[in-house]
Formats: C-alpha cells, sequence, structure tokens
C-alpha cells in the first residue's frame, strides 16, 4: 500500500494527493502531527516535514521531488508537458506558487488562522493577517492575467502548475479568504479543478475546530 503522511490544510501535502488522485493511485492517508515530531516520523524526514510519501519501497520527502517522481514513474495522464520550455514554465509557476505565493498568502492566513490553534502556538498577527489578505489581491490579478492569456496557467493544457496554485488556493478557500468576486477567469478555473474527481477526497476534509464555509464543497459555489 502507498501511504502518505500528511496534514490536510498543508498545500504541499494536497498538491501529492491531487497528482496521486489525478493519476488515479490509490493511497493510505495518515494524518501527522509534524509540529510535534516523534523518532519515527524524524526517521522518515530528518528535516521534520509533510508531505512524506511511502512507494516503491521507498520514503520520499519534499512535494515537488514526489510529484517529479510520480510523474516519471506513472506518466498518466501527463502533468508535464514534452516540451524543455514548456516545462520550465510549469516548474517556474510551480515554485511561484509554492515559494512566493505560499510566503505571501498562505502563510501569513493560513499558518495564522489555523495552524496557530491546531498547533497551540498562540493568537494570530494581526499584521501578519492584514499583509496576507492584502497580497492575495495581486496574486489573483496574476492568476487572472494568466489565464487571459492562455487555457490553463502554464499553457494550453493542464499540468502541475495547475495542481501546485489550486492546493493553495484550496487551503485558503477552506477559511473563506479568497475573493470569488474579484475575478471570473478564476473563479472558472477553480470550479473547473475541484470539479475533477481528484478533487474529491479535499473537497471531503474537515479541520477539527474549522467547519467548511458552505460554498466549499459545492462545486458550482
Amino acid at each position: 500500500m502507498i501511504r502518505l503522511y500528511h496534514f490536510a490544510l498543508s498545500p504541499f501535502c494536497r498538491k501529492v494527493r491531487l497528482v496521486l488522485a489525478e493519476k488515479k493511485i490509490d493511497v493510505e492517508l495518515v494524518d501527522e502531527k509534524y509540529w510535534e515530531p516523534s523518532t519515527e516520523f524524524l526517521r522518515r524526514n530528518p528535516a521534520g516535514k509533510v508531505p512524506i510519501l511511502k512507494i516503491d519501497g521507498l520514503t520520499l520527502s519534499d512535494s515537488n521531488a514526489i510529484c517529479e517522481y510520480i510523474e516519471e514513474t506513472r506518466p498518466e495522464p501527463p502533468l508535464m508537458p514534452a516540451d524543455p520550455k514548456a516545462r520550465a514554465e510549469v516548474r517556474r509557476l510551480v515554485a511561484w506558487f509554492d515559494d512566493k505565493f505560499h510566503q505571501e498568502v498562505t502563510r501569513n492566513l493560513v499558518y495564522e488562522r489555523v495552524n496557530k490553534k491546531v498547533m497551540r502556538a498562540g493568537y494570530p498577527d494581526g499584521k501578519a493577517v492584514k499583509t496576507g489578505a492584502t497580497a492575495i489581491k495581486f496574486h489573483l490579478r496574476y492568476m487572472e492575467w494568466l489565464l487571459d492569456h492562455r487555457r490553463w496557467l502554464a499553457g494550453d493544457r493542464m499540468t502541475m502548475a495547475d495542481f501546485a496554485a489550486a492546493a493553495h488556493i484550496s487551503c485558503l478557500d477552506y477559511i473563506s479568504d479568497v475573493d470569488w468576486t474579484s475575478s471570473a477567469a478564476v473563479k472558472d478555473w477553480y470550479a473547473t479543478m475541484k470539479s475533477r474527481p481528484a478533487f474529491r477526497s479535499v473537497l471531503s476534509d474537515h479541520i477539527p475546530g474549522f467547519a467548511q464555509p458552505p460554498h466549499y464543497a459545492n462545486l458550482d459555489f
């Protein structure tokens, strides 16, 4: 059995879950309190982070390394283009969301509003939340610009970039931090993403102490 050690509201874990599901790979999900690392957990990943995937006799960590391994060993359906230039653009956008978007938006909103409570790490930092609420407007405009020029975020077909973005957006949507009135293009893109069978598991997530908003699992918002 393929096993994924994860935290439900981690965008990096969600990205891996979405990629596995899109490729129709069955996986056992194991909730991991990575902020309370056990000796066994640190043996799996000394960095003390999730996701961790046990597959093919390997123990893999880092969401990008995991996703690239899955893509290379389970190439259907392909989530990376064949053209090197197109692959570079996909990797650029995956890095954009996992680095810039995460630092400016996800960390300031999801981590402050949810993770701190779950981890019993104090109260949200109001300044950080305000920073995240301002930054997401810029990122939604950038996504809108991409979708105005392309069918999908990285080009004319759905790729790993769309799953990386959707992983972050889905975490923010769980806490109602996405203004869906700000961009029809981004809303339509996300509606298409969350309508895919791969999203079913993510849309059924329930974080203790944080109820899903009414629209979260609604495919038509």
